[in-house]
């Protein structure tokens, strides 16, 4: 099974540049998923359920607990013009959130694209 990463910013964000600090985390990372809490500990059921998909998938993915930066978790929405979390980001692309990610493993369209 492969591991989940806990990531964090290097500088804390402001509003001045936290559109630039996401950008950098979505390009660093392959397969980033902005949630509530972390892989090990979901602070939440919709972030937990994209978490299982993930395992099932053994893929190897980063996670970013959006409750421990509040500047983060208000930008994160407009970022991605998406209303709720989690969010899920995958070579730089926007793949949506917990619904959009649940459905496309459910027609086997994950297994596709992770190949």
């Amino acid at each position: 099974m492969q591991a989940a990463n806990e990531i964090k910013l290097e500088k804390p964000a402001t509003p001045f540049n936290v559109k630039e600090q996401l950008n950098k985390l979505i390009g660093e990372h392959d397969l980033i998923v902005f949630m509530k809490g972390n892989a090990m500990l979901p602070q939440c059921g919709f972030s937990a359920q994209v978490v299982e998909i993930l395992k099932r998938l053994d893929v190897s993915f980063d996670t970013f607990d959006i409750l421990q930066d509040e500047i983060v978790r208000a930008e994160i929405k407009e970022f991605s013009q998406w209303p709720t979390i989690p969010q899920i980001y995958y070579k730089q692309k926007f793949l949506g959130g917990c619904d959009i990610v649940t459905e496309m493993y459910q027609k086997g369209e994950l297994d596709q694209l992770f190949v």
